[in-house]
Order: C-alpha cells, then structure tokens, then sequence
C-alpha cells in the first residue's frame, strides 16, 4: 500500500479506493475487540496488542486491504475523558460506525455523539455486538435504536442463530448466507426458514434505501413489483449513506469473526471516498479571516492538511498524525505550519498562541496494517506520520508556504476537573516544567495553569481518568513523581462595617530615629469596586510629602489582608490625622504607620472573607432536572433560570461558589448518566457563610 501511494499520488483513481473509517462506541462495547478483529482477518501475522491504560485512552489505526480499497480503521476511545483522541478520529475519518452492545444499550455520551454527527453530516453505520450474551434479542435492539435515531436505521444482514450462539448472517440486499459454523466463512442459499426471515426485514430496508436515496424511478420499480437486483440496491444504498440519511446495520461478534467481512463489505461499497469530503477554509489577512473555500480531495491540488494527534518523545521529538484532505506531501517537503486559535475562539490561548512557522518535513510514513512505514510521499485522502516538525499542534494546519490557508479547527469542550499536584522532591521539581509542557503539546485537552494567589499547579483534566493517566505519565514516562494535594480557591478579604485605626510607629536607636502616626477611617465599598484612598488630613498633620508613603503601606497591607492573609478588596481608607517629626519622619516610617493602621481597624467581626463564584450553565436530559437543581442547592448556589429546547434538553444557570465545583465535573457525570455538560466562568465574590469563614481562618492559622 505505500509504493502505491507513493508512485500514484496524483491519481484520482487511487484516492477514489480509499475508505478512512472510525470506530466509536461506550467503553465495553466490544468495539476495540472488533478493531482487533477486522486486523486479523486481513492481517494474519497479527496476534492482537496489549491493550492496557494507554492503549485504552489513544486513538489506534491500521490499514487493510479488501479487493481493490484501502480501508484506514481508526478505533477511538470510548471512555468520555479522552475526548481529544475521539475528535482526532472524527476529523481523521470520513464516515463512522457506532459499534452498540446489544446486552447495555446506548449509553448518553454514544447518544449525544450521534447527534454531533448528524450535525455536520458524517456518515454512519452501526455494528451490533454481543448478541449471544444475556437476554440481548437483535429485534429488540434495533427497535430501541431506531426509536432512537429514526427509521432511517437498518439492518443490511440479520443474525443466524444456533444454540444460542451467532453463526452466520443474513444479507437482505443479495438474499445469501454468510456461514461461518465450519470455522470460517463461507456463503450458501437460503433455506425457507431463513428466507421467510429475511422477507421480515427485506422490505423495510429497500424502502428506506430507495427513500433516502431518492431514486423515484427505482421506486416507482418497486412498487409495480419488479424484482431489484443487488446491485442496483447497493448503488441507491451508497447514495444514501454518502448524503447520512441511511445508517445500515451489522450484527457482529466480537469474540470472533463473524460479522467482519460482512462490516467491510459495507464500508467498501457503501462508505464515502475521500472525494466527497468538504472541508471549510480560509485565509488569514491581518488577523483576520477571509475568503472560505471548500476544498476536495484532489491529489494534484493545492495541499490542505490537518494534524489531527500529536506525540512528543524525550528522544525522537514531537511527532504529527496528519490527514492529508487536498494535494500531496513529499518526505522532504518544506511546509506552512499555521494555528490560529485565537481567531476562530475569539479569545487567545496562552498554551497554544497562533503561529505560522516554516518547516522541513523530518521523515513521512504511512500506516500499512499496523505499522508505520516510511514512505516518499503521500496524497489526498492519505493520514500519515511527519516526524520533527517542531511547531506542529494539534489542529494546525499544514500548507504549501507559498499558498497557505487555514482549516477550521474543531472545538474541544473545556477540561473542567482541576487536579493540583505538587513535586515529590527537589529534582522532580526541576523536570516538572518540561514534563507539563510535553504533555501539553500531545494532548490538547489539558490545560496547565499556576496559581500565583494559591502557590499551586492544577492540572485542568477532563474527569478521573483522563486525571489518573496524566500522572502515570507524568512518573512512567517523563520520570516525575508528584503528590496531589486539595484545590485550594483564591479567597478575598472584606470590611463588613465602617471602622478607624491608629497607627503609630515610634523608634528611637541611636541616631535618626523612626516616627510617623497616621488615623484612618475604614468604610466597605460594593462588590467589585477595589480600592480607594481619600486624603482629609487637614493642617498639615500629615506633610503632603508623606502621604503617598501612608497609601503605599495601605495598599501593601490590603496584598496581605489582615484575617487569614488573602487580599483584602473593596474598601475606602480615608486620612484624617496624624502626626509627624521634623528629623526622624520618613517615606518608610509612613508606609509602616498606614500599615498598622490598616490592622488596628481590622477589629474582631468588623471582617469577613469573599469567597470567588462561578456563572454555571448546566446542560441535561429535561428528566434529570430535579435532581441538578437539588444537587446545585445542595452547593450553596444561587439560581437564576432554565431555558430549553426542543430536544428535551434543559440549560440551568446558577452562581456557585468554586470551592463546591471541583468535583463537578465527575459528579455531573453520575447525576446525569453521561448526558450532561456543563461550563463555568467566573463571575465575582460573595461573601462566605460564617462557619466556613472561621474554618478558612483556622485553615490559615495552621499553614503559617
């Protein structure tokens, strides 16, 4: 497969047998096993990988061939937290199969991706697991799927059953059996009984092929009674699948091979080529977009690539999964590197800034079953590894320097579960930066933030074991053993009520002495509104020299707060008196005086503490509510509304304090069965319930 690609990378032809295909499915759904297993029924060489917590959380590929196509199998990871790597499969694919477990359903997330799909398009199919485990009944499962996802869902084969085991499947296009109770495969007529329940199906899905294709002539055929040929069905059926208005349907076992030749029968006559993929892009002219175009897979046009997954290795560097959608790539090819987040986010991203770099490709290879191997050059369609480009993110674009453009990039949802880590020893403390950069640089769902406030490093990860893979690597690969420790939120100090304060600082050493009084009045400001001094000093008990010097001692005493040592905000401090000495006042003994001053009007209960609150949207299944309204109140957030829609999906908004949403984003999972999302940005400060004030305090006592 590579020296095709490499001497025929300007032939349409080549690229029109090209199938790029991703597996998406709920963690347990026998999806990665059927990956596996589509491997070794084309590969024989192939016993399988080890299929351990990386494996479980990246995105894998390989390529098989089958006739005349080359078939690109991505298996994307069905657990929720590795989101990343699912979007890399989905912008690397051109059509997806939703592998369902017939024995668990559909979960949420598996439902909420189908419609993501629906949204732009893709097509899909469905491969129908574990048929033989439990009470699961294949009429049972596809009724369940199409009041799920509509008619427009069905079978292309139905199940044989032996002994309550799957054995074969029925192909209601060309009326065969496929047989695999010898061992292996093999096709036969139909016996009576398999006939009749193939005539149960049949009609239903030449209807909806016919339907959705919009073949009129061809139905009209059909409805005079006329006896359509299989392979006028299969090009209505790949019509309909190309526009993703028809989703077939395969029982598979995924234990063993059943089921497999016939998903790839299905994905090589009826899934898209990467001829009709669409792609939006644009140009970037004085930071900003011009000039959208969709671009084609054309081998000998302008080259439009995507980095879709990004590796990063202590010793062969950073490493790019690259889907190439227009034109051709050679090994040594020097490249556009573009990323211009920033412009389609409206909002710059500090870990990830834009940038347009000129680079040299380091090494091109292409996947040939499930290895990598280097090859000379590339074309449209293709998704290859470029070794050392050392600018290149996920979701840049890759593009000819002289005629660049920019893809879109897909849109990740925030990581919203925080996880604060602290170095284990003082040399683990020097490797920790570097460390936390590679692991930004291949997964771009973890963002890396220091607090300065709270003198911690959170590591922002998508839920638990999204979280729990991060600091495997983080020992096993880059060699840095960490603690975690609790978030701790930035916290405010504030004047609940007007008060006055003293300050006097008087020494007196040998020589020039210290000596400066200054008499403020404290009042509390509204939420928001910082700092301010007022000078009343009347006189000149206060040389107008000196009075900055009382500001800045206020304004260093407010950074320190005067409670539990957070900043204290939202004030007015006014100057009415004080007292000076001719020799021994100075700039430094006013700074002190207003210092102390500050503290002596801190009197017991006339100060409290601010706690920080988030604007939380929260997004479920209108049936799940109750029980997110209850669990927010339960957080001590403050209500403001619900919207919804007409899918049954439900918006709540409610203030909640950050020190109640760190476990969020775990807690929602469970409260709304995978079907929720939420997103939180900040909003101000309020001041804390008593009890949880002198907790804090106490908390603060104990740290200093």
């Amino acid at each position: 497969m590579g020296s095709q690609a490499n001497s025929q990378i300007s032939d349409r032809n080549v690229v029109a047998n090209l199938r790029n295909v991703v597996l998406v499915g709920s963690a347990g759904s026998g999806k990665t096993t059927l990956f596996e297993n589509l491997i070794k029924s084309r590969v024989p060489s192939y016993r399988g990988e080890k299929i351990d917590a990386e494996r479980n959380a990246a995105l894998a590929i390989a390529t098989i061939g089958v006739d005349d196509t080359v078939v690109t199998l991505l298996d994307a990871p069905g657990h929720p937290d590795f989101v990343g790597e699912l979007r890399a499969g989905l912008r690397g694919a051109d059509g997806a199969v939703f592998v369902v477990s017939a024995s668990d359903g559909v979960d949420p997330a598996t439902e909420a991706l189908w419609h993501e799909c629906a949204a732009i398009n893709m097509p899909r199919g469905i491969a129908i697991t574990k048929l033989d485990e439990g009470r699961a009944d294949f009429a049972s499962v596809l009724s369940d799927l199409q009041g799920m996802w509509g008619p427009a869902v069905q079978p292309a084969y139905v199940p044989v059953e032996s002994g309550g085991a799957i054995t074969g499947n029925l192909s209601l296009v060309s009326g065969s059996v496929h047989d695999y109770s010898g061992g292996s495969r093999s096709r036969r007529d139909a016996t009576s009984d398999e006939w009749a329940r193939i005539e149960e199906y049949r009609s239903a899905l030449i209807e909806g092929i016919i339907q959705e294709s919009e073949d009129d002539a061809l139905m009209d055929r059909y409805l005079e009674g006329d006896q359509l040929k299989a392979d006028e069905l299969v090009q209505d059926l790949m019509k309909a699948i190309y526009t993703a208005r028809f989703f077939p349907v395969v029982p598979v076992n995924s234990l063993n091979e059943v089921g497999s030749e016939e998903l790839l029968t299905v994905i090589k006559n009826s899934f898209p080529t990467p001829l009709r993929r669409r792609v939006t892009v644009s140009k970037v002219v004085d930071g900003a977009l011009t000039q959208a175009e969709t671009e084609v897979g054309d081998p000998s046009g302008r080259l439009v690539a995507e980095v879709i997954r990004t590796t990063s290795d202590q010793f062969a560097g950073r490493g790019s999964l690259v889907r190439i959608f227009n034109g051709s790539i050679s090994s040594d090819a020097t490249v556009l590197v573009s990323g211009h987040r920033s412009i389609f986010s409206g909002k710059a991203d500090p870990a990830h800034p834009d940038h347009d770099d000129v680079e040299r490709i380091g090494g091109l290879s292409v996947p040939e079953g499930c290895q990598f191997t280097q090859a000379n050059a590339a074309g449209a369609g293709q998704i290859v590894f470029l070794a050392k480009l050392g600018h290149a993110e996920t979701s840049d674009t890759i593009t000819d320097p002289d005629d660049p453009v920019v893809v879109t990039p897909w849109r990740l949802p925030e990581p919203l579960l925080p996880v604060a880590i602290v170095a284990a020893t003082r040399n683990d403390e020097d490797k920790l930066p570097t460390a936390l950069n590679r692991l930004a640089v291949e997964d771009t769902t973890v963002r890396i933030e220091r607090t300065v406030e709270t003198d911690q490093t959170i590591l922002w990860t998508t839920g638990q074991a999204h979280a729990d893979l991060l600091i495997a690597r983080l020992q096993d690969r880059y060699g840095v053993k960490i603690t975690q420790e609790p978030v701790r939120v930035a916290l405010r100090e504030a004047f609940t009520g007007k008060s006055s304060g003293l300050g006097r600082h008087v020494k007196q050493s040998g020589g020039h002495g210290q000596y400066a009084v200054c008499q403020i009045e404290v009042e509390p400001l509204e939420r928001g509104a910082g700092f301010e001094f007022v000078d009343k000093v009347v006189g000149g008990a206060v040389p107008r020299q000196f009075i900055p010097s009382v500001e800045k001692g206020v304004r260093a005493q407010l950074e320190k707060g005067v409670l539990a040592g957070y900043p204290l905000v939202d004030v007015r401090v006014t100057l009415v008196d004080g007292k000076a000495h001719s020799v021994d006042s100075s700039d430094m003994a006013f700074q002190m005086a207003g210092s102390l001053a500050l503290r002596e009007a801190a009197k017991p209960g006339l100060v409290t503490l601010l706690e920080p609150l988030d604007l939380v949207t929260v997004t479920v299944d209108d049936h799940y509510l109750g029980a997110i309204m209850t669990d927010l109140g339960s957080r001590r957030g403050q209500m403001l509304g619900t919207d919804s829609d007409d899918n049954h999906r439900v918006a709540v908004k409610a203030l909640v304090p950050q020190s109640e949403l760190s476990r969020y984003a775990i807690d929602l999972r469970g409260l709304a069965h995978g079907s929720g999302s939420f997103t939180r940005e900040f909003h101000g400060y309020d001041a804390m319930p008593a009890p949880l004030v002198q907790q804090a305090v106490e908390e603060s006592k104990q740290q200093h």
